[in-house]
């Protein structure tokens, strides 16, 4: 599905994954949920976007933190 949204092209944002057809990064709609924003905030502030869209942006995330990648999390001091 994700591929159908997802676009990674050189000459749009430095070749960052984005919506395809926009330069909406799958990071910035990961931030803003993180962050709290509801997606129904978040299509309102990005008209371009559709649920669909929203959907493949984390399923794109998915797929990327299952590649063979170790992520060194550190515990923070107490």
């Amino acid at each position: 599905m994700e591929q159908r949204w997802i676009q990674s092209d050189p000459d749009i944002m430095m070749g960052k994954p984005v919506i395809r057809g926009t330069r909406i990064p799958v990071s910035l709609i990961l931030e803003k949920l993180a962050a709290g924003e509801t997606v129904e905030q978040i299509l309102r502030a990005h008209p371009r976007l559709t649920e669909e869209a929203i959907r493949a942006a984390f399923a794109f995330a998915a797929e990327a933190v299952k590649a063979e990648v170790v992520y060194a999390i550190k515990e923070e001091a107490k």
